[in-house]
């Protein structure tokens, strides 16, 4: 049970104290005191709940202040992930960029490479086919040949220097591509070592990457947090000022009705005053009628003779089995705290319940409207041992006696039923002492 509830709960019953009226005869002044009594103990009451709500709105607005102010730095942790992870994320483009033209060039190496390979292979098939020639004979014009066959000194030249040129062409041409290969093959050696280096930055850069997006969703999932528990304050918040609001309404409605019960105790005050004057006035003046002022209704008391030696018996003979005891309790059908005025006894369905002690029942209400509480009846006990006392018996399924009539100790006034809002058939009992509950538990006999 959260403490949101626990209020919520708390308002709902000090509103329904609120509107409760004493049972009591109309015209008892008595009866009027005390229901003026509870009232004033109702506002207390809810002047508490009040008080209670208030601290509670306190606590929930100051945590609201705090969970916001933590809110711009957790905006500022979200702009700095982004920003870091932006940074992070083109640091691996450029790496990636590099890596990418490391390959590439390596690339054109190794093609290179494999072109001078090419060139390496026909050079050495065109020195072969010379070399093989020449031990043939036929490579082309001997130098008798050249000789014998030049018709001039000049002639002889040309001929015997393109004949060198030629062979030292074949040669050079093979030297030249062996070297560019050599030399191909060096720079793949260290293009390959750069390529390994680009790649291992490569790695070091996505998992960078891979780091600040993991802070920037650590970041952003706290502002997240923040924000959903701003929003539950600014709910509970929003709740306890509802709940405020209900209680100074009961407040005023309470107020009002204290006002009301005062006026009538001044109306009957004044009309008992009046009739005690006018029995004054007439024994004075010896007309022999003695009027008595207006009774307050209550019945004298005292202890009723029964086994027990107790002037109240219990509603069912014992031994009684508590099954809901009195006071602050979770009610089974809404989760809330309510207050239970009564004590709720183990009864069978149609068991019949008794007057606790002789008295007048002030009023059978039917269950139809009756909110939780079914059939009940209301008997006043009148003034014991100083102190005026009516019982309340909830969840009937009938009634054995009517509004107005005089009942005796032990008199069935009703049946164990399970109307109104109930989950079985049982006893539901009240004691009011001096308009105030209290627990029947606590009473000699029981």
């Amino acid at each position: 049970m959260s403490w949101k509830k626990g209020i919520a709960g708390m308002a709902a019953t000090l509103l329904g104290l609120a509107s409760v009226t004493v049972p009591a005869a109309a015209d008892s002044r008595d009866d009027l005191v005390n229901k003026q009594n509870q009232q004033e103990e109702t506002l207390d009451a809810l002047r508490d709940s009040l008080g209670n709500v208030d601290q509670k709105l306190s606590d929930a607005l100051d945590q609201l202040a705090a969970t916001q102010a933590k809110l711009p730095a957790a905006q500022d942790a979200v702009d700095k992930a982004n920003a870091a992870l932006a940074s992070a994320q083109r640091q691996s483009e450029l790496v990636s960029a590099r890596l990418t033209a490391a390959q590439g060039e390596l690339e054109q190496i190794r093609g290179d490479i494999a072109a001078a390979d090419s060139q390496i292979s026909d050079s050495k098939a065109q020195l072969g086919a010379v070399a093989r020639a020449q031990y043939r004979g036929d490579t082309g014009p001997g130098m008798a040949e050249i000789l014998l066959g030049s018709a001039s000194t000049d002639e002889f030249l040309s001929a015997y220097s393109a004949s060198r040129t030629l062979a030292r062409t074949e040669s050079t041409t093979f030297t030249e591509v062996s070297r560019a290969r050599a030399t191909s093959q060096n720079r793949q050696s260290r293009q390959e070592a750069v390529e390994q280096e680009v790649s291992a930055l490569k790695k070091e850069a996505d998992a960078a990457v891979a780091d600040e997006a993991a802070k920037k969703k650590t970041a952003e999932d706290k502002k997240k947090d923040l924000e959903g528990l701003t929003s539950s304050i600014q709910k509970t918040s929003s709740s306890l000022e509802s709940q405020k609001s209900q209680i100074n309404a009961s407040i005023d409605t309470t107020v009002a009705s204290q006002n009301e019960t005062k006026a009538q105790i001044q109306k009957i005050d004044a009309e008992n005053a009046k009739a005690a004057a006018a029995a004054a006035a007439a024994k004075r003046s010896g007309s022999g009628s003695s009027k008595s002022g207006r009774s307050s209704g209550s019945n004298s008391g005292g202890s009723a003779s029964n086994s027990s030696g107790y002037w109240m018996i219990t509603p069912i003979p014992g031994p009684l089995v508590v099954t809901s005891p009195f006071g602050m309790r979770v009610y089974p059908f809404d989760g809330r705290v309510w207050m239970h005025n009564g004590v709720d006894l183990r009864s069978q369905c149609g068991q019949a319940q008794r007057a606790v002690a002789s008295g007048t029942v002030v009023s059978t209400i039917p269950a139809a409207g009756n909110s939780t509480h079914g059939n009940q009846v209301y008997v006043n006990l009148g003034n014991v041992n100083g102190h005026s006392w009516v019982v309340v018996y909830n969840h009937l399924s009938g009634f054995a006696v009517h509004a107005g009539q005089k009942v005796s100790q032990g008199q069935t006034i009703g049946y164990t039923g399970a109307t109104g809002k109930v989950t079985g058939c049982h006893i539901h009992f009240e004691v009011w002492r001096d308009g105030s509950v209290i627990n029947p538990m606590s009473l000699p006999g029981f």
